[in-house]
């Protein structure tokens, strides 16, 4: 038992031990390090998809919403008004610029 424990306190204060673990440790850090690099490589490349395919999309959904927009205008059948409200683009209506019906407007209360 003492021999043990004289063989572990030999190589706690050997340099040699001590360099032998950080050896190791650096090399399973290096090891992880280049994983973690591929799997970041990947993800962007897969960003990069990403982006290209919801920039398509979304030019796909302009065309077909400006398509519904001229279709609406030859067709009476949904009025352009409605389309445009459902989309958001209905023009807001102008508010009264007086300052009287300000004063008369009751005051908005948030609640928390």
């Amino acid at each position: 038992m003492e021999r043990i424990l004289a063989t572990v306190n030999r190589a706690v204060n050997s340099n040699a031990a001590i360099n032998a673990a950080m050896v190791g440790i650096f090399g399973v850090l290096a090891t992880r390090s280049f994983a973690q690099q591929r799997v970041i490589e990947g993800l962007e490349v897969e960003k990069e998809s990403l982006v290209k395919t919801n920039k398509r999309i979304k030019s796909t959904i302009w065309e077909w919403r400006q398509k519904l927009f001229a279709e609406a205008e030859a067709n009476s059948l949904v009025p352009l008004s409605t389309l445009k409200s459902i989309y958001g683009e209905a023009v807001a209506v102008a508010e009264p610029s007086g300052d009287e019906e300000k004063q008369d407007a009751p005051a908005v209360k948030i609640m928390v």
